[in-house]
């Protein structure tokens, strides 16, 4: 039976682990079944946690969802390590706002 996306929406790695934590084993295919395991062995905050503290650091410090993601994925726990995954695109983010997420994460983790 063809499937039909009816939705596409970039998630974190703990909701990424939810979704498919929600699907019998052996329904899964084998991309899923090597993405669940992923998702278990590297998401280090729950699905809640994880969807609020992406839009935390959308709305109040006006990152890109996709950044928040990849922030939220990754935990980094110093600014060198924030900086790593932030200036992938060749931007300068200030230590100002690199400061303010890192205090944002802190009420998460």
């Amino acid at each position: 039976m063809a499937r039909k996306i009816v939705e596409g929406k970039i998630v974190t790695n703990a909701e990424a682990q939810e979704i498919l934590g929600k699907i019998k084993e052996e329904e899964l295919g084998e991309f899923q079944r090597r993405t669940l395991d992923y998702a278990r062995k590297f998401s280090k905050i729950s699905p809640d946690k994880a969807e609020k503290l992406v839009e935390d650091l959308s709305s109040k410090l006006q990152l890109d969802r996709n950044d928040a993601i990849q922030i939220v994925n990754s935990l980094p726990k110093t600014i060198e390590e924030l900086r790593a995954v932030l200036t992938v695109k060749g931007r300068f983010v200030s230590t100002d706002q690199l400061n303010g997420i890192l205090e944002i994460m802190k009420r998460y983790v």
